[in-house]
């Protein structure tokens, strides 16, 4: 008996954890969208294992800018453009807040047609409808499904990823070289070429991507204003409390986005690089990657991740770009009011849902589309980084948000590396060779 109670005392803790975990987990299972998927897949297949150093180097930076987000959200019970705006003037933020929605738009297609173009694989039929019917799923849930139950059911939907860990695990790796292209940056498979170039910046931009700023801090303040406003005094919330909660909310949710990131790289190192295959043009290819331990039900697990997934960022991609314009707006924004007092908050949730769905049916390659999203997210994140570390690093933000001088510093390193890599890439271009 004693055992049995001891077993449910740790079965209790771990719910207990999983029930606490809120924004951060979401967002992090959410950064490994399809676009991710599609991007961390391409990185493998092309250069093998010489890029897995990205996933650690980018861990502290990503966690970093996450929790700024978080705790702008939280100490000021406002989303990060009505927080931007207080700021910046107004023609400012509007830019930003124009490239978030526009990188949005094309990620929810992106994600909308590779979900559609993966059920083909395993259900014969047109990718188009299927892509359809999974955009208009999404928003029928946001809008009939109150925000604190709808993300319960999001954290059961990370589970999909786990498909990738198995996979690279069941696989004959050489974990050695592993460990030492991730701890070691190498450049010397690809001689430090453009589409090298490229492929890193597509990495930092699917991993440290603008519409999780935005949506972190805009649920963090949801948080604020529901259960932790219950359980904690307003002393509390601006003390020491409130930030370890987001930190360690944070840390394990970025932690199981790049994680998961890093084994989908090394599983399509082993499987597609290492047989020459450096190139990944259709989502069957993509595929293949699970070929070694799903065997004849591939197309079923690949389908399954990239759908797990895709419905898990799509209503993040969405909402995040509503919560910022009604926020410009003046309008309500919450995804625990119901439709009729929110109306502008979900018609443009509507409307970029919708967007992205007809760009999604236009017929452009799922897989490519996939991947230049992920550039995009890094150009326009450039901006929208510094600006907020620009909030909260003059005198009046050192003062309104209580964060940690380390934490400032590895805001501004993300920053700076995310926009090195970008202007790189572009120098490339322009550059000799």
């Amino acid at each position: 008996m004693p055992q049995a109670g001891s077993r449910r005392a740790r079965g209790g803790g771990f719910w207990r954890v999983w029930k606490a975990l809120g924004p951060g987990l979401i967002t992090g299972a959410a950064d490994d969208d399809p676009s991710g998927i599609a991007t961390y897949s391409q990185a493998g297949a092309q250069c093998g294992y010489t890029l897995t150093w990205a996933m650690l180097i980018t861990m502290p930076f990503m966690v970093a800018i996450q929790t700024i987000s978080a705790c702008i959200g939280w100490q000021t019970g406002k989303g990060l453009a009505k927080s931007l705006a207080a700021r910046f003037p107004r023609p400012v933020v509007h830019g930003l807040v124009a490239l978030l929605v526009l990188a949005n738009t094309i990620n929810i297609a992106a994600d909308l047609a590779a979900m559609g173009a993966s059920v083909r694989l395993a259900v014969p039929g047109p990718p188009v409808l299927y892509a359809l019917i999974f955009g208009i799923g999404c928003l029928v849930a946001q809008i009939l499904v109150p925000y604190h139950r709808y993300v319960g059911y999001l954290k059961y939907l990370t589970m999909a990823l786990l498909v990738y860990v198995a996979a690279a695990l069941s696989l004959r790796i050489p974990w050695g070289r592993v460990m030492l292209g991730t701890v070691i940056p190498s450049f010397a498979d690809s001689h430090a070429s453009r589409l090298m170039l490229l492929t890193i910046v597509a990495v930092f931009g699917t991993t440290i991507s603008p519409y999780l700023f935005f949506w972190q801090a805009s649920q963090e303040a949801e948080e604020s204003r529901l259960s932790h406003r219950r359980r904690h005094s307003a002393a509390a919330r601006a003390g020491s409390g409130h930030f370890r909660h987001i930190s360690i909310d944070t840390w394990i949710g970025m932690a199981v986005s790049n994680i998961v990131g890093f084994f989908i790289m090394v599983t399509t190192a082993a499987t597609l690089h290492a047989h020459g295959v450096t190139s990944i043009d259709t989502a069957s290819q993509a595929a293949e990657a699970l070929r070694p331990i799903a065997g004849e039900l591939t197309f079923i697990l690949f389908a399954a991740g990239i759908v797990g997934t895709g419905l898990l960022a799509v209503p993040v991609l969405g909402g995040s770009a509503a919560y910022a314009l009604t926020e410009l707006l003046g309008l309500k924004a919450s995804l625990e009011l119901p439709a009729r007092r929110a109306r502008g908050f979900y018609a443009i949730l509507v409307f970029a849902t919708v967007a992205g769905a007809g760009l999604a049916a236009s017929g452009l390659n799922p897989i490519a589309l996939l991947f230049w999203t992920a550039v995009i997210n890094a150009i326009t994140a450039v901006p929208i980084m510094v600006a907020m570390m620009m909030l909260v690093s003059d005198r009046r933000g050192r003062a309104a948000f209580l964060i940690p001088g380390w934490l400032r510093v590895l805001g501004w390193l993300a920053a700076a590396i995310m926009a090195l890599s970008v202007a790189v890439y572009f120098y490339s271009l322009i550059g000799p060779g």
